[in-house]
């Protein structure tokens, strides 16, 4: 919080020592207070895991203590029951950790409004345990400069942005899918419908809960969900000056039919029925 009586104290030395010009230079001191105060809102990253002993080390690894005092981020773990040493790898990164203990399988959106509850952030950043982004330092310059209002999405309460698989693992075919469908996500967009892969949502703390977050019932077509009815009461925008690299195992693992096949009936039974037709969204390890 801006210091008050530090400013007011400030302002009668200046007044004292360069009479009415110091009322200008205290005015400018105010000015510069508040343009700090604006840039350092708490980031709050939100990671849902389960089983990721494989890769969240070399993920959590990205966010450095010196980026995170430097962009004002907390990292939080939401860890959705994991048996394997998922955890122990998080209590080694994490500011803060979040563990499902229930008897029902948890489903990744109420591993992320779990991980939003504890959160403090202004801004919230869903992003997936096998999901970074391409270049840490710009990524999170930019979410500063949209929260400051020095970015074109202003008026967005909620971002999307490109996703890649990473150069050392894509292959041809990924070029082509990752072109093609992240253009389909801004052309959505674009004409109004809410669209967004969960791998990385930003949200406003304030729209978050406004709509009232993912909605936990929904196993797959979560992220879709939660960016339709935002996009009911504000609007999303699809930042292409960011990038986020996703693994593609699910897709090596599955194919980019079977995966899509998946993606068109959850959604459509989302926007219809209200809940997705998968009962559970496989955990690809």
């Amino acid at each position: 919080m801006i210091d008050v009586e530090k400013l007011n104290k400030s302002i009668s030395q200046l007044k004292s020592k360069n009479g009415s010009n110091g009322t200008s230079s205290a005015i400018f001191q105010l000015k510069r207070q508040i343009n700090i105060e604006k840039k350092t809102a708490l980031i709050s990253v939100i990671i849902p895991v389960l089983q990721e002993e494989k890769i969240l080390e070399f993920t959590l690894k990205l966010y450095t203590q010196e980026l995170r005092r430097k962009y004002n981020i907390e990292v939080i773990i939401s860890d959705g029951g994991s048996k394997d040493k998922t955890l122990e790898i998080a209590e080694n990164y994490a500011d803060m950790i979040v563990s499902h203990n229930g008897n029902h399988r948890q489903t990744i959106a109420e591993g992320r409004n779990k991980g939003a509850e504890v959160s403090k952030g202004d801004i919230l950043v869903f992003i997936n345990g096998d999901t970074f982004p391409q270049n840490a330092e710009h990524f999170f310059e930019f979410i500063r400069n949209w929260n400051n209002e020095q970015t074109p999405y202003t008026k967005v309460s909620a971002l999307a942005c490109p996703v890649y698989v990473a150069p050392d693992e894509i292959l041809f075919k990924d070029r082509i899918f990752y072109k093609l469908h992240n253009l389909y996500i801004r052309l959505l967009i674009s004409l109004g419908f809410g669209m967004g892969r969960g791998e990385c949502q930003i949200i406003k703390r304030e729209e978050f809960f406004k709509v009232g977050g993912y909605n936990p019932d929904i196993a797959a077509g979560e992220d879709f969900d939660l960016f339709r009815r935002i996009c009911k009461t504000g609007k999303i925008g699809f930042a292409n000056e960011i990038l986020v690299y996703e693994s593609p195992r699910r897709f090596r693992k599955y194919g980019y039919l079977r995966i899509l096949f998946s993606w068109t009936i959850n959604s459509l039974s989302v926007i219809f029925r209200g809940k997705s037709v998968s009962k559970e969204w496989e955990a690809v390890r």
